[in-house]
């Protein structure tokens, strides 16, 4: 997906899930776009991409920790794990690219997890 398709998704999911508040968008151009879906004002998601570089970027930031994150640099995946958000996953898991709606699945499932709203 390129940055237009992205912004799309964004707007389709933040339209459907009750949960975000507001959609941001803090930067986009022809190849980069960088997007905030607030839940509160210190947890939302944030979606980094650039096209020129085949990176993405899916964050859960919470008091301005990361709580769990998908990314991809040069299309390679790996994740950072709620219990490690340190550290790389690039197990089987780690490295399954996921769709903008499979990752806000898996952010519904880790703010259940740790009683947030």
């Amino acid at each position: 997906m390129n940055v237009t398709d992205w912004l799309s998704a964004l707007h389709h999911e933040a339209q459907n899930r009750a949960y975000i508040g507001r959609l941001i968008v803090l930067d986009y151009s022809v190849s980069l776009l960088k997007v905030r879906l607030y839940i509160t004002a210190d947890l939302f998601v944030q979606v980094y991409r650039n096209d020129r570089f085949d990176t993405t970027n899916l964050v859960l930031m919470h008091n301005e920790q990361r709580l769990y994150a998908r990314d991809q640099l040069a299309g390679a995946w790996h994740r950072h794990t709620p219990a490690a958000p340190e550290s790389h996953d690039t197990g089987a898991e780690g490295r399954r690219p996921v769709s903008l709606g499979e990752f806000l699945d898996e952010v519904e499932d880790v703010l259940a997890a740790l009683g947030l709203p």
